[in-house]
Formats: structure tokens, C-alpha cells, sequence
């Protein structure tokens, strides 16, 4: 860095005629960041051509890109100053290399923005302003070129910049600095022009370097966007990138979505050093307390003031993909490092690039922007962009291809105080169900390894219970797996998102007084606690123990022999990991004792702490 001030990415925008590759290249000249005999070289090889010398030659390096004089990929380019390093990222502003164009913004943290003196505000350049908002640009320097065109007169400066200031507040929240220049001839741009004397604000280059780097300040909210996990002198380490806050040993946080509480138990640089905390804009990597599980994708924020979960959001969408989008179309959306699938929920309108006024639509057409609201069947760690915590913005997938992206207005919470939900009372209270079923509702969840004997249990459970005038269910694999939940794998996201239905799924079966005979491998205790905190009081683990020789010796469906051979990866017991509870309400030994007695034993759990009504109430 050369200077005190931070490094500052500027992404350098305008219709693809207004000259910001012009601006670019004489920029780096009258700052003298081009090798010496550059400029020289440029210009013997536009008379080899037989064209005419441009500025914008010093960036547009690909063959193609001087045949045409269009910016056609995104080119970096540093300018090295006293004060601060620039780095430019000049775009290309012409809608068919849109997906270009949001490339250069999405690394930026402030723009560049060239309009024509000369000429009206077009849809392109409305496209891009809309663009900025979307990704969160909030510094703006206006250069209003080509001032040469219309006699450097003062008044059409001012109208262009009033203009310009209009559609710009209709498209965000900006912080905005106009100059006036002629980039061709160097006016304005890094010394002050003679021709236009009038003007007393800074030059180009002195409001670039007054610009102030949009990341994520330390004291925002902690989210550490987790990208892997690695395994290091029998640590498992956590990489991540912070995208806000601080973070420090000792601190307590929160794993989301999962939800889990924990505290951070170390800091791991690269190379190694003592530091004690992390910043925003840091990559790192940490150890945490416990045996949480975490994985690429989840988001660890600070526990006191957590992202709140959320499947649903209204967010302003730059769509660019081959088709256009319609409600029920299916994407995938990237947040950080999560990747989820998401679904097209309502179209609330496409904004209109001439007024920038939102209008209604069915479907939203390649190069549109529109405000949709999506939904996905995850959770997510996702939050408003105006909170500054970095789980703001996404991009939209089309299979591999990236085809949008954009900015969230509003989450629907899943919390039970969430905002998109108003709570409804049911007219028939637990008390009344209770004296109905003559027994109150409950959730039993059976936890072992596989084999272990859950489903055998629960099955003669149920028809122990049933038996006796009890309204009973059981809920396992096979029956959730067919309909809830056949839209999920086996991979460990998917497990958790199985286990996360089912105990919702459990928890509505117990406050309708039913007693449910939930049935599930469930290897990580996160899932089972998350299932535990959906049913609350009415939630009863029993660990249904047996070691791994007996449950292979079992073996009933040929799992563990296909596991074995490597032809079942990640298979719980083998080569998956299952974390036995800790505290469950009964323990059932099933190694040890047939599975008769172990019946036994949970019905009897069952008619002792599950909330059954007298026998006064029964009628006896």
C-alpha cells in the first residue's frame, strides 16, 4: 500500500460510448502509473492498423476489444499514489456482457459512473444505476465527460448532475460527488482545467482518493461466512471469511442455521501468530468448544444478536439468465458460501429502466430488474442488506451459470414471532384435546445407530399403546423419506434438513395430543436438540443403545456390509460420525436385553411421565 489510507476497489461504469475507458487510461497517464514507452507503443500500433490513437486502448488489452472499442471483460488495473492504492475495475457497460458488468461491481467498494455532457440518460445507464443499488454501492464519483461538446457550459453541467442525482435516488441510497471534464484532453480529470474555471469542487482523481472503502466495519454484528473445515494436529479448524464484527477467544456465538451456542476456543492464523481477535474483511480460522457440528456454508454470528433464520425474503432482483423467470421457477440461490435452491414465490413487479418506476409483471424477462419474493425449502442465514452485516446480497444460478444477482429487502423470520406469520390461536384448547385423547400429546424420539433397533420398538410401542385406547403414530424413514422429505439425499445437509422436518412434523403431532413415536438414526445432537426446541416440554429422547458388532451382527438390510465394501460413503457407525446423547430422558440397551423387555421399558416411560389423565377422567 502506499500510502496511510486502505486499498479502495472502484468499479468504473457508463454507457459503453461516454468514455470511462478513456477517463481510465488518461488517468493512469497524468498519474504516471503506465511503463514508460506505453503510450508509445499503443500508438505505433494503431498507425500499423491504420487507427485512430484512444486512451481506452491503455485497458482494453484483448485483440478483439480494440477491433470493436467496446470493453468486453472486466479489466483491473492498479493507479499507485502517495495517499492510497486505486484499483479500477473497468466494466463493460454494454447489456450483452451484463453478467460482466456485475462481476466488476460485486468486488468493488465504490464506483466510477461517466456520463455523456451531451447526451440523454438511457436505459443502459439507468440498468447500471439500478445495478449499483442492488450491490450495495454506496460512493459514487459522476464524472460528466465530454464537456468539451457542449462549450464546458456551466448550466448543462448542473442539469446533468441534476438528472443523474434523480434516477440515482430512485435506484438507492447514495453518496454522491459530481465533476465536470473532459477526459480525452486530461481537463478535470488529474489537474485542474483552465476551461472550466467555474467549477471549485475536487478533480477526478482527488475524489477518488477522498472515497472511503465500503467493508464491513469491526463493530457491526459478527458473521463469519464458513467455507470448510479442516483437520489440523487432531483439531478440526474452521475457515471462514468475516464479513462483519470481531471476533475473539472465549467469545460466545452461535452456529447457524443449526443454531447451536457455543464459544470460540482459539484463533488460527496463517502463518501462525499470537493474535488474540479477528476483524471484519479477515479470513481465519478458529476452533470452537464442544463437538458442534459445522460445515461449509453455515454462518457463525455473534450469539447475542444472531441472524434470525429465515426460507422466505423480498429482495430487488437483476436477472440475466436465458429464460425468463416466472413464479414457481426454480434457481439456486448462492449467499455467502451457502448454495440453496430457491423458488420463485410472487412477482411484485419489474421496474421500468426509462422511469425507474415498479410496474407489474407475470414474469421478469432476461436483463430485467424486478422485486420478487423467493423461497426456499432450507434455512437460511440471510438478513436485510440496509443492517450492513454482509447477508445481504446473493447471486442467482441457472444450473452452472450465474444469472442474476440481488439484494434483500425483508426476511420472513421462522421464528414463532416471526414478522411474515401472525400468530392464530386454536379455538380448541391443549387441556380440551387432552381430555378427549384422555392423555396429553408428546414427542418420543428414538435415537440409535443404525440397526440398533428403533424401528422395532417403536412399531411394537405403538401397538402396545393403541391397544390401550392411545392415540399413537409412528414416524420413521420410510414413511417420511416417500412424501416430506423425498426431496432430500443423504449428503450431511440433507440429514439435518430431515431431521429439522421431522421434529417440526413431531412437534405439530404433540400439540394435537397425539403421542408420536418419532423413530431416527439423528447422529448429530444439534439436529436432536433443534427437535427437542420445536416440541419443548412434550419432547422425550430415548437412546436406544446397542454397540456396533451387535447392530452389524443385525444388519437386516445389508447396510452395513455395502458400507463395508465402500459402497455406502458416510454411512452412520462406519464411516459416518453418531454422537451418543447426553442426558436422555431413558436409555434402552437392546445389546443386552430383548427387544420385548425394551418395549417394556418405554411404554412404561410413556404411562409414568407423558401427562396421562386420570382415571377419575377416563370414566373408571
Amino acid at each position: 500500500m502506499a500510502g496511510g489510507s486502505p486499498q479502495i476497489r472502484i468499479v468504473a461504469m457508463g454507457h459503453v460510448d461516454h468514455g470511462k475507458s478513456t477517463l481510465l487510461g488518461r488517468l493512469l497517464h497524468d498519474t504516471g502509473n503506465l511503463p514508460d514507452g506505453k503510450v508509445e507503443e499503443i500508438a505505433a500500433s494503431c498507425e500499423r492498423r491504420h487507427a485512430n490513437f484512444e486512451w481506452s486502448f491503455v485497458l482494453d488489452a484483448l485483440q478483439s476489444e480494440r477491433d470493436q472499442a467496446v470493453t468486453i471483460d472486466k479489466a483491473q488495473t492498479w493507479l499507485r499514489h502517495a495517499e492510497r492504492d486505486l484499483v479500477f475495475i473497468d466494466a463493460p457497460g454494454h447489456v450483452e456482457f451484463l453478467s460482466n458488468l456485475v462481476a466488476g461491481v460485486s468486488d468493488a467498494d465504490a464506483a466510477l459512473f461517466v456520463v455523456d455532457a451531451a447526451a440523454p440518460i438511457d436505459e443502459q445507464t439507468h440498468r447500471q444505476m439500478l445495478l449499483l443499488g442492488i450491490c450495495g454501492i454506496r460512493d459514487v464519483v459522476v464524472v460528466v465527460n465530454k464537456m468539451d461538446t457542449v462549450d464546458y457550459d456551466a448550466a448543462r453541467f448542473s442539469a446533468v448532475s441534476e438528472a443523474v442525482a434523480t434516477s440515482l435516488g430512485r435506484a438507492g441510497e447514495f453518496l454522491t460527488t459530481f465533476v465536470p471534464a473532459c477526459a480525452r484532453d486530461g481537463e478535470n480529470v488529474a489537474a485542474r482545467s483552465t476551461a472550466m474555471a467555474w467549477y471549485g469542487g475536487p478533480t477526478v482523481l482527488e475524489a477518488l482518493l477522498a472515497l472511503e472503502s465500503r467493508r464491513q466495519p469491526a463493530d457491526q454484528p459478527l458473521r463469519i461466512a464458513v467455507q470448510g473445515v479442516l483437520r489440523s494436529d487432531l483439531k478440526r479448524v474452521i475457515v471462514g471469511r468475516i464479513l462483519s464484527g470481531r471476533v475473539r477467544a472465549g467469545d460466545e456465538v452461535v452456529v447457524l442455521p443449526v443454531g447451536r451456542t457455543t464459544r470460540v476456543r482459539s484463533l488460527e492464523f496463517w502463518p501462525p501468530n499470537d493474535r488474540s481477535e479477528a476483524a471484519a474483511g479477515e479470513s481465519i480460522g478458529l476452533t470452537l468448544d464442544g463437538s458442534a457440528f459445522v460445515e461449509r456454508g453455515d454462518v457463525i454470528a455473534d450469539s447475542a444478536r444472531p441472524a434470525r433464520p429465515a426460507t422466505s425474503f423480498r429482495a430487488r432482483v437483476l436477472w440475466f439468465g436465458p429464460r425468463p423467470l416466472h413464479a414457481g421457477s426454480a434457481i439456486a440461490l448462492g449467499a455467502g458460501t451457502r448454495r440453496a435452491p430457491v423458488e420463485v414465490d410472487i412477482i411484485e413487479g419489474v421496474v421500468n429502466v426509462e422511469t425507474l418506476a415498479l410496474e407489474s409483471a407475470r414474469s421478469v424477462r432476461p436483463n430485467q430488474v424486478a422485486e420478487l419474493t423467493l423461497r426456499s425449502p432450507e434455512i437460511l442465514s440471510v438478513e436485510a442488506v440496509s443492517l450492513d452485516s454482509g447477508l445481504g446480497r446473493f447471486i442467482l444460478m441457472d444450473g452452472t451459470d450465474v444469472a442474476g444477482c440481488g439484494t434483500i429487502l425483508a426476511t420472513f423470520e421462522l421464528s414463532a414471532g416471526a414478522s411474515n406469520l401472525v400468530p392464530v390461536d386454536h379455538l380448541i384448547s391443549r387441556e380440551s384435546r387432552t381430555w378427549r385423547n384422555r392423555h396429553g400429546g408428546a414427542v418420543i424420539w428414538l435415537t440409535g445407530l443404525p440397526a440398533s433397533g428403533k424401528s422395532t420398538i417403536a412399531m411394537h410401542v405403538e401397538r402396545r399403546l393403541f391397544a390401550k385406547g392411545y392415540q399413537v403414530y409412528v414416524l420413521d424413514g420410510d414413511n417420511v423419506r416417500g412424501g416430506l422429505c423425498s426431496d432430500l439425499g443423504f449428503s450431511v445437509s440433507d440429514r439435518n434438513e430431515n431431521v429439522r422436518r421431522v421434529g417440526e412434523l413431531a412437534a405439530l403431532f404433540a400439540d394435537a395430543g397425539m403421542i408420536v413415536m418419532a423413530a431416527f438414526i439423528s447422529p448429530y445432537r444439534e439436529g436432536r436438540d433443534a427437535a427437542r426446541r420445536a416440541a419443548g416440554d412434550a419432547f422425550h429422547e430415548v437412546y436406544v443403545k446397542a454397540d456396533i458388532a451387535t447392530c452389524e451382527g443385525r444388519d437386516p438390510k445389508g447396510h452395513y456390509r455395502k458400507a463395508r465394501a465402500g459402497n455406502l460413503p458416510d454411512f452412520t457407525g462406519i464411516a459416518g460420525p453418531y454422537e451418543a446423547p447426553i442426558g436422555p430422558e431413558l436409555i434402552v440397551e437392546t445389546d443386552t436385553q430383548p427387544i420385548a423387555e425394551s418395549v417394556a421399558e418405554v411404554v412404561e416411560y410413556i404411562e409414568r411421565h407423558v401427562a396421562i389423565v386420570s382415571s377419575v377422567a377416563r370414566g373408571s
